[in-house]
């Protein structure tokens, strides 16, 4: 037993029988397990909802299947699943409810929270949205001098900014020409700079996106960008013109000079990393059309119900989150890589790094012990073969265990030559490549000198999923999208962790507030930082005094 797997051994009775399965195949080959199964690539493998998933090179068996299963079992899992689709407040630290599948429920379903339904208000602020995006995409809306709106730039940070960011650039094949889109969340000066170089502030729109409408990243570049508006227009009239909000807070959205018709409202059971969906996400509805943003939200719906309704044995999440689980507390893995074989979908690992580690990077677990077992590993990727020229070294003939998920899609978007042929040709190959490898038998048949064998040898039994989809349109990335959010809330089950709450960005930000009243004045005569920080600080002082 590995140190600090006590406690689940205690709550599961089925983790001592895995641990014990791990020690018996442990070196069990990739090569052996399809040697002894030549169907296994047939078996192991589920297809639902457009999806298809290929989990059969994994190191694991019927066996290690079933004790997994088992654990989804002894974990209450579909009970925990009713409790979110049922609108029970299982954010516990927070006393909310955990309602992003309520934000693709389908009109006329029903989500009872506080006496109130919450599908109902989605559908009224949808409603609200759709007639905003046609406006601003048919031109009818106008900027404060009367021209159309030619520039949109949406204004977050964390959720409020990766979710749109990442749905834009992955669906821009959809996304209306005439409209240029831009995504403001650093701090950093430049990346304000950047933005709005060249643009005409008679043309633009910005869209705020803070719950409270005070967090202080968003709110500096949200008034940067007034100040940039107001230098042109000289008329505080072009405000409500020119931005637009989305947020609870709208006695401060009236006070920066917004509209409250032009404020779009969501709710505190939807947690930053999952708000994609609601009015965050109304700058990709601009971009891609209502039409195509209500698809987006019918494949995520689409598979919540698989979710919510499908046997765990055939069940694409529960599935994904078992394996991780397998490699993260039985082989020790730390990592796992994302390598979506489309460019359209470049920032997909780096939005899925929040979803996952902001929800599961917990050591406390849901009754505020310290968990001594792993939970959340760390997520990382690129798209296609960019990667096989940058890390892929590592995962082939590096130490480092890396379980990986293969995207890929059957069809291109742009029909270009043989592009997609090869594209295709390299994903299917690296995942082969990684689960078998090359033996030195092979390379001596192959005539390879002796002295290169060690160095050209790729020992294999690297584990990874396959998932395929027909083509990347708004309804498979929403799939693409719940499929990820549902594994994330399965592993946070298992590991008895609350996935929804974030308390740990909480107080970087407040020693970044009182750092920021010290670097403005150098007169203070006692810091009370560390020696470390102090110094900084000086430092700071004297290169701008």
């Amino acid at each position: 037993m590995k140190e600090g797997e006590g406690y689940l051994r205690e709550a599961y009775p089925v983790w001592k029988l895995l641990e014990e399965h791990y020690e018996k195949i442990k070196k069990v080959h990739l090569r052996q397990l399809f040697e002894d199964d030549p169907q296994r690539g047939e078996k192991m493998v589920v297809e639902d909802e457009g999806i298809y998933f290929d989990y059969s090179k994994h190191r694991i068996t019927s066996e290690t299947l079933n004790l997994l299963l088992q654990l989804a079992e002894q974990s209450a899992l579909q009970g925990h699943i009713e409790a979110m689709f049922s609108g029970e407040k299982i954010n516990i630290s927070e006393d909310r409810a955990v309602l992003h599948i309520a934000l693709r429920s389908p009109r006329g379903d029903s989500i009872i929270v506080d006496g109130e339904d919450a599908v109902v208000k989605v559908h009224e602020v949808l409603h609200k949205m759709a007639n905003f995006a046609s406006q601003i995409r048919s031109g009818q809306w106008k900027g404060f001098t009367g021209k159309s709106i030619r520039n949109v730039i949406s204004i977050g940070i964390g959720g409020s900014n990766l979710g749109p960011e990442m749905a834009y650039q992955a669906l821009r094949y959809y996304s209306i020409p005439e409209i240029k889109f831009a995504f403001l969340s650093n701090i950093d000066g430049t990346d304000f700079y950047e933005k709005v170089s060249g643009l005409n502030p008679e043309e633009t729109l910005f869209i705020i996106s803070s719950k409270s409408f005070t967090t202080p990243e968003t709110m500096v570049n949200t008034h940067t960008a007034r100040t940039w508006l107001l230098n042109h227009h000289k008329n505080d009239k072009a405000i409500s013109k020119h931005f637009v909000a989305v947020s609870t807070n709208r006695t401060m959205v009236q006070e920066f000079g917004i509209a409250p018709e032009n404020m779009f409202v969501f709710w505190d059971w939807v947690g930053g990393r999952y708000s994609l969906c609601s009015a965050i996400g109304l700058s990709v509805m601009i971009a891609i059309g209502p039409e195509n943003f209500y698809s987006l939200l019918r494949g995520a719906h689409r598979i919540d119900q698989h979710f919510h309704h499908t046997p765990l044995e055939r069940n694409i999440p529960v599935l994904m989150a078992l394996l991780s689980i397998w490699y993260n507390n039985f082989f020790g893995a730390e990592t796992s890589a994302i390598l979506p074989y489309e460019q359209y979908l470049k920032l997909f690992p780096v939005y899925l790094q929040q979803v996952t580690m902001e929800s599961n990077g917990k050591c406390v677990d849901i009754e505020g012990r310290r968990v001594a077992y792993q939970t959340g590993p760390i997520y990382w990727g690129e798209v296609g073969t960019n990667g096989q020229h940058s890390f892929y070294q590592l995962m082939h003939q590096g130490t480092k265990l890396i379980p990986c998920d293969f995207i890929a899609f059957l069809e291109p978007l742009h029909k270009i030559g043989k592009h997609h042929e090869l594209l295709i040709s390299n994903v299917f190959a690296q995942a082969e490549a990684l689960a078998f490898g090359k033996t030195e038998e092979v390379l001596r048949m192959e005539g390879v000198g002796e002295k290169l064998i060690p160095y050209r040898v790729f020992e294999g039994n690297r584990p990874s999923s396959m998932i395929i989809l027909d083509r990347l349109t708004p309804e498979n990335l929403g799939k693409l999208i719940a499929l990820y959010e549902h594994t994330v809330f399965t592993q946070g089950i298992i590991w008895k962790i609350n996935s929804f709450d974030q308390w740990g960005v909480e107080l970087g930000k407040v020693l970044a507030t009182r750092i920021a009243e010290e670097l403005k004045n150098p007169a203070i005569s006692h810091l009370t930082h560390d020696s470390s920080t102090n110094q900084l600080i000086k430092k700071y002082w004297k290169r701008n005094e």
